[in-house]
Formats: structure tokens, sequence, C-alpha cells
């Protein structure tokens, strides 16, 4: 995982009408949320509606957010970028939607799964790295995004954030032939 500590990585990625959106555009943003999901995993469908209510209800606090797909589409034409478009409106995303083809972004955040969440503070220090909250499609928890809430109001009031965390858990990242980093046991 990503150590607590590391500045954000540099990203420029295409958002899902062909603008680049890099990390530099959120530099006025109180804190910033990177979140690595795609279309079809069921783990983010299964969060999909809490997570645009988390947009709408922390981009207005001041909160950079973005999200990011690094999956192999030529393998999951599902999270091809067309479909990133028509999926970002369907759920109400309120946050630039960016695909990350080369899968270098993925890489240098260590994004194991989706979805996979990353809090940076003012400074574009992690502070966060782990699960939107204990919800699991067939666990009967209700989402809540509970665990990235709790550490986006400490960050947003300038209050240190807990460094009890509960990594992600949900799909694997689709990694192209040969792509997977050591990490991700490739």
């Amino acid at each position: 995982m990503l150590p607590l500590g590391t500045e954000a990585p540099h990203f420029s990625l295409p958002d899902t009408e062909g603008r680049l959106v890099s990390v530099h555009d959120f530099k006025s943003s109180r804190a910033l949320l990177v979140a690595f999901i795609c279309n079809h995993c069921p783990f983010v469908k299964h969060i999909r509606e809490g997570l645009a209510e988390f947009g709408r209800d922390y981009v207005k606090e001041g909160l950079g957010m973005v999200a990011i797909n690094s999956n192999d589409v030529e393998r999951y034409p599902d999270d091809s970028p067309e479909m990133m478009a028509r999926e970002a409106k369907e759920a109400g995303y309120v946050f630039p939607y960016l695909f990350d083809e080369t899968q270098e972004v993925a890489q240098a955040y260590r994004a194991a799964c989706t979805p996979d969440f990353f809090l940076f503070d003012g400074d574009r220090k992690l502070v966060y790295r782990g699960q939107f909250d204990g919800s699991r499609p067939g666990n009967d928890v209700p989402v809540t995004g509970e665990d990235l809430r709790r550490a986006a109001d400490a960050v947003l009031q300038g209050e240190p954030v807990s460094e009890d965390q509960v990594p992600s858990l949900g799909c694997n990242i689709k990694w192209r032939p040969g792509n997977a980093p050591e990490y991700a046991g490739g």
C-alpha cells in the first residue's frame, strides 16, 4: 500500500469528454480524493449511489475529487471511455471520471482494486487509503461511506485522520497482459 504521508503522484488524464484533468487542477481544493473505480465491478456497482452522493456532499465543501478507471478495456469493453461517459451521467457523478489507458497512474498510486480510495490533505500528503465503508455485495450492511466520510470530515476540519484504516476490497484492477506491477502479484 502507498504509505501514509506520501505526496499525491502526478496524473494528467482525459475525462469522459476528452479534456485533460491534472492533479494540479485541484491546487485550490482543501483536500483531494482519488478513487479508482470502473463500470463493471460488482463492488463499485454496490456503492455507486453512495459514491455519487459522497461527491455531491463533499465537492461543495472544498474537496477535490476524481475517479480513475485503469482497467484493460480490450479485455473489458464495458469499461471503455464511451461506457465511462454513460456511467458518469447515469450515476450522477459531479466529479471527473478519468481514463488511465497506460495504467501508469494506477501503478503510481499502488492501486490494487476497484474501488480503491486515496485521500490527500491540503499539502497533498496521503492521509487515508482504504475502504468506502464496511458494506459489500450480499452482506446486508448499508452503504453509508462512513469510513471515507470520517476521514474526509477530519481532513476538511484540519484534524488528524486516524491511522486505523481498513484496506479497500473489490475486484482486482484488470491489468493488460504483462503490465501487472509486482505489488499486484504480476
